[in-house]
C-alpha cells in the first residue's frame, strides 16, 4: 500500500466526517449551546431580578420599621402627655377635695365654738344669777338688781 493513497483516503474520510458533523451533529449542539445560554441568561436575569426585588424590599422595610418606630414615639408621647394631664387632673381634683374637706372643718370649728359661747353664756348667765339670788337675799332691792342683771345679760 501506498502511503499517499492512504493519506488521501483518511483525508477524504475526515472531510466527509466534517461535512456530516457540520449537517447533521453541529446544528443540534448549536441549538443545546443556545438553549443553554438562554437558560443561563434568564438565570442570570431571574437573580439580577431577584436581587433588585431584595434590595426593595429591604428598603421597604427600614421604611416600614422606621415609619412604626415613629408612630411608637408618637404613641409614647401621647402616653406620657396623657398621664401627666391626668396627674394633674388628679391634683386638682385632690386640691378641690381638701379645699372642700377644710372648708367643712372650718364650718365645723366654727359650729363648735359658737356651740361653745352659747353653752359659755348659759353657764354665765346660770351663775350670775346664783349670785343675783345670793345678792337678792341679803338686800331686799330686787328692782335695781334685776337691772343689773339684764345689763350684765345683754353684755354678754
Amino acid at each position: 500500500m501506498n502511503i499517499t493513497a492512504t493519506l488521501f483516503a483518511q483525508a477524504a474520510v475526515f472531510a466527509l466526517f466534517i461535512a456530516f458533523t457540520v449537517k447533521f451533529i453541529w446544528p443540534y449542539m448549536l441549538r443545546a449551546i443556545e438553549t443553554r445560554q438562554k437558560t443561563i441568561a434568564d438565570g442570570l436575569a431571574a437573580a439580577e431580578q431577584g436581587k433588585r426585588s431584595l434590595e426593595e424590599s429591604t428598603k421597604q422595610a427600614d421604611a416600614s420599621i422606621a415609619q412604626a418606630r415613629n408612630r411608637a414615639a408618637e404613641v409614647i408621647a401621647q402616653a406620657e402627655k396623657r398621664a401627666a394631664q391626668l396627674i394633674d387632673e388628679a391634683r386638682n381634683a385632690a386640691k378641690e377635695e381638701g379645699g372642700r374637706e377644710m372648708a367643712a372643718a372650718k364650718a365645723e370649728i366654727a359650729q363648735e365654738v359658737t356651740r361653745a359661747r352659747e353653752q359659755l353664756r348659759d353657764q354665765v348667765a346660770s351663775l350670775a344669777v346664783a349670785g343675783a339670788e345670793k345678792i337678792l337675799r341679803r338686800e331686799i332691792d330686787a328692782k335695781a338688781h334685776a337691772e343689773l342683771l339684764d345689763s350684765i345679760k345683754k353684755q354678754l
